[in-house]
């Protein structure tokens, strides 16, 4: 991003406050991602000890003084059920749900469209597609996979086919030498439907045990958390919420239309591709790893908006800390609901997800949305 971009993204995102919804769009950007910090510390601490397994509060600090203990001490059951089970859900959960926020918000000000999604650019349907082929024709296609990359086989092959399809729907939009946004969510609608056929026929070429653990992984699930997957998203997602926070200036003045961008010193070409990888990336790692959580890249961003404004200096850090709030919360739900059966996840982002954003959706038009 350009420095001329930086410079003027605060003195932007003061001309596009008006923008905001009428009545909501009141909390200073500052006190919301304050809030929004308490709010995730909150509710860590809450899906800490939620579980099959449950830990008190009163008995957190305790547990996490084990933790701290010499590598040969004796542990005690709480501390092995923490730190073996419950704390690299804890932490899959937040870089999952911080990853999807973040790139919500910034499809959506890429798209300048509130109702933009991380999946219009296929990332999810392409991770999707690899992950089924992976499952009913690995065996058949790539038999020496397994043997090369054990068990990283089905995440490494889900985000390969999720950034391989948004390449390709980046490819179709490109035109005249330039990037066209709405081509590209046209482009995107029809690479997803080609992939939700993919998987139709693959559902049915599945063999029962094969359906089973391909259903098992669309549905979304932290249940198969481990330090080394945590490890592998949350560098991922790091990186790109580095270089999201660093694209605020030049989505405020995206904001604004591509040639006032361009009139202010914005790169838009470059930012458009930025923004793609940097999504890519983020959501690749984070449905590779988890399956789909649906409705949290739509419903945070939206959320953050409503309150703070279109401000992308806010939108963007607010939408990751409310993103994974609301992975965390829904993951704690999940856990414990039907005991000792497990919710899956996104199934249960989708069920809260959709009626909440259907209420959003009302009050918005409400009020001239």
């Amino acid at each position: 991003m350009s420095g001329g971009a930086t410079t003027v993204a605060p003195r932007i995102g003061r001309r596009l406050q008006p923008a905001g919804v009428p009545g909501l769009g009141r909390v200073p950007g500052p006190w919301l991602l304050g809030l929004l910090a308490a709010l995730l510390v909150g509710v860590f601490v809450y899906a800490a000890g939620r579980g099959a397994y449950g830990l008190p509060l009163a008995e957190l600090p305790g547990v996490l003084a084990g933790l701290a203990a010499p590598a040969g001490a004796e542990r005690s059951a709480a501390e092995l059920v923490f730190f073996n089970i419950r704390l690299p859900r804890l932490l899959l959960g937040l870089v999952a749900g911080a990853g999807l926020g973040m790139a919500g918000a910034l499809m959506q000000g890429l798209f300048r469209n509130p109702l933009a999604d991380p999946g219009l650019i296929g990332v999810s349907s392409g991770a999707a597609l690899a992950a089924g082929i992976t499952i009913v024709l690995g065996a058949a296609w790539f038999p020496d996979l397994p043997r090369a990359l054990g068990s990283w086989t089905l995440v490494l092959m889900a985000f390969g086919g999720g950034l391989t399809v948004t390449a390709l729907i980046y490819a179709l939009s490109r035109s005249d030498g330039g990037t066209r946004v709405g081509l590209m969510l046209l482009a995107g609608i029809a690479v997803n439907a080609l992939a939700g056929a993919g998987l139709g026929l693959l559902n049915f070429l599945a063999t029962d045990e094969q359906l089973r653990n391909l259903q098992f992984w669309l549905l979304g699930s932290l249940g198969g958390a481990r330090w080394s997957a945590v490890g592998l998203v949350a560098v991922l997602t790091g990186v790109a919420l580095a270089i999201g926070w660093r694209l605020v200036g030049a989505l405020n003045a995206l904001a604004l239309g591509e040639a006032q961008a361009v009139l202010l010193g914005v790169p838009v070409e470059r930012i458009k591709r930025v923004v793609i990888v940097v999504t890519a990336l983020a959501v690749g790692a984070v449905t590779a790893t988890t399956g789909i959580i649906g409705f949290i890249g739509l419903v945070a961003p939206h959320m953050v908006r409503l309150l703070a404004g279109p401000d992308h200096r806010w939108v963007v850090p607010g939408s990751a800390l409310l993103g994974a709030s609301l992975v965390l919360l829904a993951d704690a739900v999940a856990r414990t609901a039907l005991q000792p059966a497990e919710l899956p996840l996104g199934v249960l982002t989708a069920l809260v997800g959709v009626p909440f954003f259907l209420l959003l959706l009302r009050g918005g038009h409400a009020r001239g949305l």
